[in-house]
């Protein structure tokens, strides 16, 4: 198995780039979002997926190794393919994706190209026990701590502490979603997240 490939881009498209290494030039596939982060003639390291069929063999490659583990995650999912679950990481980043499942939120799930409603729901149900909440707040931190805004820290308290009084993970955070407004602080979320789980 290749674990990740470095070296030079030395061709690209919206949906593959050639990176040359020892005189080796590895066609691999990316997503939307690291499409756009990467340069012709940038030195990368892409974590790797191999992926063989009867018909082809592919490499899937990611900037960051939490996309490469959700990739993984999403194939394990009954009728997601490699094409399918890039599609989702190229419309949701991990994070997203770890949010929208946790929160039943099948909208946000839809959103990636060539997934519906069912395929959605499925994805849902299979990878919900896979995620874990305080994993994708921590995710959330470590990628962005600077950008972290005071409406979000009063969500991220909010849902623990219905996580605290013993509300599921997943329900703690669809009932703040559902009422987390601009400007509300944590009691105001909490006061109106408890009667709107109490339903």
């Amino acid at each position: 198995m290749i674990a990740f490939v470095k070296g030079k881009i030395v061709e690209m498209d919206e949906s593959a780039v050639v990176v040359e290494n020892g005189g080796v030039g590895y066609l691999i596939y990316v997503n939307g979002r690291d499409a756009g982060r990467l340069r012709m003639g940038d030195e990368v390291l892409l974590h790797t997926y191999f992926h063989v069929r009867e018909d082809a063999m592919q490499l899937f490659g990611f900037l960051d190794r939490d996309d490469l583990r959700v990739f993984r995650l999403l194939l394990g999912v009954n009728g997601i393919g490699p094409k399918a679950a890039h599609g989702i990481l190229s419309a949701l980043t991990p994070n997203d994706l770890r949010f929208a499942v946790l929160a039943d939120d099948v909208k946000a799930i839809e959103a990636a190209p060539g997934i519906g409603r069912k395929t959605a729901q499925k994805m849902i149900l299979e990878l919900k026990d896979k995620f874990d909440l305080q994993e994708a707040f921590e995710e959330k931190l470590a990628a962005a701590p600077a950008a972290k805004s005071a409406a979000s820290d009063s969500q991220d308290e909010a849902v623990q502490a219905l996580v605290a009084l013993g509300y599921s993970g997943a329900d703690a955070l669809k009932a703040v979603r559902a009422v987390a407004a601009e400007g509300m602080g944590t009691e105001d979320i909490l006061k109106a997240a408890l009667k709107n789980i109490s339903f």
